[in-house]
């Protein structure tokens, strides 16, 4: 789902009905360029770090943002976010995390391994649009990361 230029958005999504309705809140919203998907944490950990199938990217060409679902298989979201936190190439990407479970031991957790957002996927589309809409434009465009 990459278009050509520098990713900005790396999504991390295992529900097909959740990816189809994220890329269809992104697309609404003028947002849908340049973004990754990864379907498990074992991909995104591989498309962040340079491993795998992304052995031929540059690790200084990181994503903007990264999308991330704690319910992953592989490798949780957990895991992944902890791992983007600890190495220093990637530390200061900014991490939302957008999943189902409103758990508080989630919750803590993953602001203790410091996420920069966490949301709770809305169950209604209109709602889930809004969130997504808004959470892409203040996140790809009105964010200024360090470089």
């Amino acid at each position: 789902m990459t278009r050509s230029g520098p990713v900005r958005l790396l999504l991390v999504e295992d529900n097909p009905q959740d990816l189809e309705m994220t890329m269809r809140a992104l697309r609404k919203a003028a947002l849908a360029d340049n973004i990754q998907v990864a379907r498990d944490g074992a991909e995104a950990l591989d498309y962040l770090f340079c491993e795998g199938a992304f052995a031929d990217r540059g690790i200084a060409d990181i994503p903007k943002l990264v999308l991330l679902d704690l319910k992953l298989p592989k490798i949780d979201g957990i895991e992944v976010l902890r791992r983007i936190k600890e190495d220093p190439r990637t530390r200061m990407i900014p991490v939302v995390v957008l999943t189902s479970s409103n758990e508080w031991s989630d919750v803590v957790e993953t602001y203790r391994l410091g996420v920069n957002s966490y949301i709770v996927k809305p169950v209604d589309f209109e709602g889930f649009f809004e969130v997504v809409r808004n959470l892409g434009l203040y996140w790809l465009q009105l964010n200024h990361p360090p470089k």
